[in-house]
């Protein structure tokens, strides 16, 4: 059989929905067939683009072009061509038939085909040589009439093909009664449809590669997720394990320390409790110790006391009968001086006898004067010894500053008034602030220490007019008498003479800043109001004055002596602070009855100082409290149907005072104001 060569090449140009495409596809089919044969077939567009096809179907025959020069394009003249010249050839018409055309190409190819015959073919490359007869080219015009397979044929170069194998035999034993299965198709539809059928396999192949390595991949990253998943959750269980530990570890850690803890507070709580009863039996033991040590004080001193009563009576009845026998021993020579003047002169006698009347009438008197005195002190007056030692070393003070006094008055004949009242109008002027108290001080000081008048004469001017003006204030007292008390303690304590002379201008005004009381009696005193004189009542026009005027003056002067002893001012000495307030209570409270009177004067002094007295002593302070409220107050009696009332509101006064402890608060006016009001002058 002799072979046939069948060229095919198909050129495809994609249409818009596929996309401008050329492909080339070159069949040959090699095979011996008996009759040559050329077939031109032309195909339009069908459904896949646009498409033009060539089938070249090579045998023995001669090919020639029926039209060989066609838009100025000639056949080559020496048709012994390769497969690259004949792509070349192809893609320089290509490029011509774009440039010659008369419409737009919609796809342009820029890259020339590139087909690589396989090895087997290269093997068998050679040129062949394209002859078309007439009389075939006629053949195929009039109709198609079959070749006969005996015509002469022309002698050419067959395609090189070694990969296909085409028999006329295999077409020809087919049997033509046999019906297919599928319609019958051309050559170019089968080579079409083998190609997509393998373009299609092998990007079936391809995608089918890709998933199966994207699901290995993917079964890979799974087995990974899922083994690092495994591995963070064993890493959970065993940190969860360790905090478990960890939590289980420190609860026990804070239990063990908590019971530490309550351990030794229980321990400390104990070993306290121990301590404060061992305290308490220690202080019950000291104050028994000093209830026995009091008690056995007091009872010296009353045996003491008794004692030195008695010794003072022998004494005064040893100077009693001395005073007689001396009054003896006088009228006797008295009597005898007169019996010798009579016998000389008559005259003269009787001269020295009215002379050893008046002397021994004198003499009398003065004895009588003494032993009432004595007995004024002895019987009727209580007060502590040292209280009245104080008040006595005071008087004698006072008594010699006021004959110095009375010296210089006589000796320069010189008028102080004027300087009195300028002491006074200062005095009058002070007010509850603290500029007030600081100019009026020094003002005070200035008036002293003037070289204008004596400094004796000048304290006790101050003196005398802080007690009276005290004695008769023009507005509430209460309210100013803590800055009096700060005005005494700063010229006090630049002038201490001052608080001497004050102190005993005080006692003279007042017995109970001693503290001292006189009991009334009539054999003591001739009248009622002989006795009001003795303990500070105040005789005017004849008249003594009322029991309320007294009682008012009376806490006025107590309410400036408990204020001064309190009062405290930086950079300054108190000459007479809380330790003298503190003493002044207890010898109150043991040599002073209960009356009327010394209940006011208690009442005003604490209210002054016992916010001073609490915070200073403290639980002592309230121990004498429990000693007022136990023995003073169930003390006082009641005595005149007059004074049951006043007696009743001071019992009152007192019990309240104690009962809603306004001790631990500062009484009004303690603090000064930081600036003067034009209504706090008198």
């Amino acid at each position: 059989m002799g072979g046939v060569g069948v060229a095919l090449l198909l050129w495809l140009q994609e249409d818009a929905g596929v996309g401008d495409a050329a492909v080339v596809v070159w069949a040959a089919l090699l095979g011996s067939v008996k009759t040559p044969m050329l077939r031109w077939c032309l195909c339009g567009d069908d459904a896949v683009g646009d498409a033009m096809v060539v089938v070249f179907v090579w045998g023995a025959v001669k090919l020639k072009l029926r039209s060989p020069n066609v838009d100025g394009i000639t056949s080559d003249p020496q048709p012994d061509w390769s497969f690259d010249n004949l792509l070349s050839e192809i893609d320089t018409i290509e490029k011509k038939l774009i440039v010659s055309s008369k419409f737009s190409v919609p796809f342009t190819k820029t890259q020339p085909r590139e087909l690589q015959a396989s090895k087997k073919s290269n093997k068998y490359s050679k040129g062949f040589v394209m002859h078309v007869s007439d009389s075939e080219l006629e053949a195929t015009d009039s109709g198609g009439e079959e070749e006969d397979e005996d015509s002469a044929m022309v002698a050419g170069t067959r395609f090189s093909c070694d990969e296909f194998y085409m028999s006329d035999d295999s077409e020809e034993s087919l049997p033509l009664g046999i019906p297919c299965l599928m319609n019958k198709v051309g050559l170019v539809e089968g080579a079409l449809s083998e190609f997509i059928h393998d373009l299609q396999f092998s990007v079936k192949e391809e995608v089918r590669n890709q998933i199966s390595t994207l699901g290995t991949d993917l079964v890979d990253e799974n087995e990974k997720f899922a083994s690092v998943i495994a591995q963070i959750e064993k890493h959970r269980e065993s940190q969860r394990e360790k905090d478990r530990k960890f939590d289980l570890h420190y609860q026990r850690t804070i239990a063990e320390a908590l019971d530490n803890h309550l351990t030794a507070v229980q321990r400390d709580h104990e070993h306290r409790s121990q301590i404060e009863e061992r305290r308490l039996r220690d202080d019950a033991v000291r104050e028994e110790v000093k209830r026995k040590e009091k008690a056995q004080q007091e009872k010296l001193l009353q045996e003491k006391i008794k004692a030195e009563e008695e010794a003072r009576l022998k004494a005064e009845r040893t100077e009693k009968a001395k005073k007689a026998a001396l009054e003896a021993e006088k009228r006797a020579a008295q009597e005898a001086a007169v019996k010798i003047t009579v016998e000389t002169k008559t005259d003269s006698a009787v001269k020295t006898v009215v002379d050893s009347k008046e002397t021994v009438g004198q003499s009398v008197v003065a004895g009588n004067d003494f032993k009432k005195e004595v007995q004024l002190s002895g019987n009727i007056t209580k007060a502590a010894r040292n209280a009245l030692e104080l008040e006595e070393r005071r008087l004698l003070t006072y008594k010699e500053l006021s004959a110095k006094n009375e010296a210089i008055r006589l000796s320069t004949n010189k008028d102080y008034h004027g300087h009195g009242q300028h002491i006074a109008r200062r005095i009058k002027t002070i007010s509850a602030s603290i500029e007030n108290v600081r100019t009026k001080s020094d003002e005070l000081v200035r008036l002293i220490n003037s070289p204008e008048c004596p400094q004796s004469i000048s304290i006790l001017m101050f003196a005398e007019k802080v007690v009276s003006q005290s004695a008769n204030p023009q507005k509430s007292f209460s309210g100013i008498v803590f800055a009096y008390s700060r005005v005494i303690v700063l010229v006090t304590s630049k002038i201490p003479l001052a608080m001497d002379i004050l102190l005993a201008e005080l006692n003279r005004a007042c017995i109970y800043t001693v503290p001292k009381h006189i009991n009334y009696s009539a054999a003591h005193f001739k009248t009622k109001d002989a006795y009001y004189k003795a303990i500070g009542y105040e005789e005017k026009d004849g008249k003594i004055e009322s029991t309320d005027s007294y009682v008012e003056r009376l806490s006025s002067y107590m309410k400036l002596y408990g204020a001064l002893v309190q009062t405290e001012v930086n950079g300054f000495q108190n000459l007479h602070g809380l330790r003298e307030g503190w003493a002044w209570l207890a010898r109150f409270l043991n040599a002073l009855p209960a009356n009327l009177y010394t209940a006011v004067a208690l009442q005003s002094f604490l209210e002054m100082a016992g916010f001073a007295l609490y915070r200073r002593y403290k639980t002592q302070f309230e121990k004498l409290l429990n000693i007022i409220a136990r023995d003073f107050i169930n003390s006082l009696k009641e005595g005149d149907p007059e004074l049951n009332a006043k007696l009743n509101k001071v019992t009152v006064n007192i019990r309240h005072y104690m009962e809603s402890k306004k001790f631990k608060k500062e009484p009004d006016g303690l603090q000064l104001r930081s600036h003067l009001d034009s209504s706090s002058y008198f």
